[in-house]
């Protein structure tokens, strides 16, 4: 399997990245992003753009895929973790770089190779309405609504509280300082809350599940909550 990952540099990519390299039906793992990884591999490559959130400037129209002289139609899936948080951000900017960017690299990938497996890293409360209250959800909403539009295999990935697994830190020292005090906590509410949490591995190993599953399996919906993801990626409290 080849792998397209974006966002790999996020506390969500790095885990997504660490188990595809662990991962021996992954056989390579093309990371696009703008600042450049801190590890190597023999299956990794990196493009990296100054800027993947601007789309205005001329062959970044498609999130910097069409000028790299990459062979999309030789990818299998693309996990795409790339994503901020929309504190303090007005909806049209926090629409630009959830929705525009994400549509931006899926819709060239989904002209190369119908079959390929698109996983969206999206959010627990996501809104499919497009209509509710709380901005984020709705911004989330629409670009899950469009990506399942487009002719690939598309799957929606809803964590909610995403435990750092196996040495992987969030780089929000805010984040890093809140997981440090509440990690004694995470063991009970996987437990007794499987419907809230998950971990880094879990959603890397769902991923690659899914993606090793595809294309075609009636097995799996389209939209995976907490508890899909945890059983898909060996995480459920029965697995363990």
């Amino acid at each position: 399997m080849n792998v397209i990952l974006f966002g790999a540099t996020g506390m969500i990519g790095r885990g997504v990245l660490r188990e595809c390299l662990r991962d021996d039906s992954v056989e390579s793992v093309l990371a696009i992003g703008r600042t450049p990884l801190t590890v190597t591999h023999p299956k990794l490559r990196e493009l990296v753009r100054a800027d993947p959130t601007d789309l205005s400037d001329s062959g970044l129209s498609d999130a910097g895929l069409s000028d790299a002289g990459i062979d999309l139609a030789s990818y299998d899936a693309c996990f795409f973790c790339l994503g901020i948080s929309s504190f303090r951000m007005k909806e049209d900017e926090y629409r630009r770089i959830t929705h525009d960017l994400t549509l931006a690299a899926a819709r060239p990938l989904a002209a190369a190779n119908p079959r390929l497996t698109f996983a969206y890293v999206s959010g627990e409360g996501t809104d499919s309405t497009e209509s509710g209250r709380s901005m984020w959800a709705r911004v989330k909403g629409r670009t899950e609504n469009d990506l399942l539009k487009l002719d690939f295999e598309a799957y929606m990935f809803r964590p909610g509280i995403v435990q750092p697994d196996r040495g992987v830190p969030s780089k929000t020292p805010l984040y890093r300082a809140a997981y440090a005090v509440t990690a004694p906590l995470f063991p009970v509410l996987r437990r007794f809350a499987p419907d809230l949490v998950t971990t880094t591995r879990a959603l890397g190993r769902a991923m690659i599940n899914v993606a090793a599953a595809a294309p075609g399996d009636a097995g799996t919906q389209r939209i995976l909550r907490p508890r899909d993801i945890n059983r898909l990626g060996g995480d459920a409290p029965d697995q363990r």
